[in-house]
């Protein structure tokens, strides 16, 4: 049997036009818009795919959010990174359970969620303290008690130094990460993997050349383009539109001196 929802829920809700809206459901609380209101009563104990009706009488899907939508709907004080730059980054950085990340530049918690849904532990740098209590805040919001319990954001520069030593993961979300490189690799263990996400072809070769003269190898940068299909009968063609360039991923592992 499928969960149904209760106060204290995320729910995500599409209208006839694709319209889409977040909300948290809560006693007394109600959805408005301009066709009218919905109160959250209507869908406590109701399942996936349940839908509601507005007091004008308009219809609304509900569902249980995706880390994705949340992602794009959440609140935000830094521009995030997007899903499809996340998925290639947990790929591309090798993460999973047990792993214990350091993330420099948390924004607003978008990564982060995902670093911690995949079972790491992640302690994130952060210069802006209005940043870094959003990014708390959004992880808290989406994942379980657990979850964010492997989460803890510092007010640091991570361009100052790196405290956490035999790090499996160093992930850098900084305009200037070259600077950071001497740092991550006193901090990773051996085969550690160091992740760097910059917007301009600048960046990316500055960072190459602190790479090459560095203990890290293997250093490889790549972008993910995500492009929509317009499929409606046997009209079938790629959308007009795409997310195209979001920004560059540079991986390196950590290797050693004699590489």
């Amino acid at each position: 049997m499928s969960p149904t929802y209760a106060y204290g829920d995320l729910v995500f809700l599409v209208d006839r036009k694709k319209r889409r809206y977040l909300i948290r459901l809560t006693e007394g609380g109600s959805f408005h818009s301009h066709a009218g209101y919905v109160p959250h009563a209507d869908f406590v104990g109701e399942e996936d795919g349940y839908t509601a009706r507005s007091t004008q009488g308009a219809a609304y899907v509900s569902m249980s959010p995706t880390l994705s939508e949340f992602i794009m709907e959440m609140p935000r004080g830094a521009q995030v990174i997007y899903p499809k730059d996340i998925g290639a980054i947990l790929m591309l950085a090798d993460v999973g359970p047990g792993q214990r990340i350091l993330e420099a530049g948390v924004g607003s918690g978008a990564l982060s969620m995902a670093l911690l849904r995949a079972g790491a532990t992640v302690v994130g740098y952060e210069l802006r303290d209005d940043f870094a209590a959003k990014a708390v805040t959004n992880v808290a919001s989406f994942l379980d008690a657990e979850a964010a319990s492997r989460y803890r954001v510092e007010l640091r520069d991570v361009y100052e130094g790196i405290d956490e030593q035999a790090l499996d993961r160093v992930i850098l979300d900084l305009p200037e990460p070259w600077n950071a490189v001497k740092h991550a690799a006193a901090a990773l263990r051996r085969g550690g993997i160091l992740f760097a996400y910059v917007p301009s072809t600048v960046q990316v070769a500055r960072l190459h050349e602190a790479l090459e003269d560095s203990p890290f190898a293997m250093a490889q940068t790549i972008e993910v383009l995500h492009r929509g299909w317009y499929v409606k009968g046997a009209a079938v063609r790629p959308d007009h539109r795409m997310v195209g360039h979001t920004g560059f991923l540079t991986t390196a592992r950590l290797l050693g001196d004699d590489q």
